[in-house]
């Protein structure tokens, strides 16, 4: 008697579509199943599109987290694969009502490929071994037939040459678990300078816009200023805390109480001052923890010394510590720099950090001085 081996096949419910005049199929997948049907491996890929592709492992706890901290509110969108291999559709009626409703059979030796969706699906993958009750959900799967694999880089190029990744702003305005994001949120309305000044949607501002802020430059001074209470406190405090401190200290910033009476533009204060542009607002961020630190029953009193900062962009003392060549940088030792500044006028002491951020600029300073003779 002669053994025969019977093909295997696996079989998913589906819906077909059309695109570009090919076929492709979107079904339910349970999440058990992901890790085991979708391996990502580099190797089935050409050189040049490998370095394109390789995964950013530190995503993937973020990823797990984010699942087993909300498993009533975790929201994943459709991975897209392409299948090397014979698939079959079987619609469930001739009826052409239905007629694209049915299954696909696809050998068990095919090939699986991840085209969109491998963090997804890595990160499936890590918090299913922290809860595999999370494996009877389902996440959906849009199926391309790709024979020789022959498209899988141009449709790796077309998905993320056409993706737009919503900007900072956007991301803060939407987001309602960060508990910083609902300050800075809060902040918009409540600080009267930031309220009607504030870009919400976009984390740059053009020139002719009337705004001064962006909710994404108030996120992340608020960030730096909340480092002085930590997580330890409560919401309430560190919203407290966040406001007393942005609505003190917007009163001795004349700058933008100008710009909230309708004096100045806002675009003439963005071209001739600094402390309108987002450095300056995460630097008072990083400026408020230290005083709330060194000074917790003092700092109210200290912060009108502020008042007496020329922020003048053609104020020598900005050069090469917030300006080069007269153009803002807002690389992370020039936001060190600028806080030392405010720091020093401020007389609040400097962390280890920041005395050797000072004594790198103030070697580099004469080592130009003595060129320049």
């Amino acid at each position: 008697m002669t053994n025969v081996k019977l093909p295997m096949f696996y079989t998913f419910p589906v819906i077909r579509g059309i695109q570009a005049g090919r076929e492709y199929y979107v079904s339910m997948c349970p999440l058990r199943l992901v890790p085991r049907l979708l391996v990502f491996d580099e190797e089935d890929l050409e050189p040049n599109l490998r370095s394109q592709r390789v995964l950013n492992k530190a995503r993937i706890p973020v990823l797990a987290k984010y699942m087993i901290d909300n498993p009533n509110g975790y929201v994943f969108s459709a991975i897209t694969v392409s299948i090397d291999g014979d698939v079959e559709f079987h619609p469930i009626s001739d009826d052409l009502n239905y007629y694209n409703l049915g299954t696909i059979r696809v050998p068990m030796d095919a090939k699986f490929i991840v085209n969109d969706g491998q963090h997804r699906r890595a990160g499936i993958e890590a918090a299913l071994k922290e809860r595999p009750e999370l494996g009877n959900e389902t996440i959906a799967i849009v199926f391309f037939i790709d024979r020789g694999l022959k498209r899988c880089q141009q449709m790796f190029a077309d998905l993320n040459r056409h993706a737009v990744r919503p900007t900072e702003s956007l991301n803060i305005l939407y987001d309602h678990r960060d508990p910083i994001a609902e300050i800075a949120r809060s902040l918009t309305h409540q600080v009267p300078v930031f309220e009607g000044l504030t870009e919400l949607e976009r984390s740059t501002i053009s020139n002719r816009s009337t705004k001064l802020f962006t909710l994404s430059g108030i996120y992340r001074a608020t960030c730096e200023l909340l480092t002085a209470i930590g997580d330890e406190e409560d919401l309430e405090d560190q919203h407290k805390l966040a406001y007393n401190y942005w609505n003190t200290i917007s009163r001795y910033l004349r700058e933008w109480n100008l710009a909230k009476e309708g004096r100045v533009r806002a675009s003439e204060l963005r071209r001739d001052y600094i402390n309108v542009h987002t450095i300056a607002l995460v630097a008072l961020g990083r400026l408020g923890a230290s005083l709330v630190q060194q000074h917790p029953d003092e700092w109210t009193n200290m912060i009108c010394r502020i008042g007496s900062v020329d922020w003048h962009r053609s104020n020598p003392r900005w050069e090469g510590r917030v300006t080069i060549g007269g153009r803002i940088s807002y690389s992370r030792n020039n936001l060190v720099l600028l806080t030392n500044e405010l720091k020093h006028i401020m007389g609040v002491e400097l962390s280890n950090e920041e005395l050797e951020a000072e004594a790198a600029h103030k070697k580099g300073l004469s080592i130009a001085g003595r060129i320049s003779h």
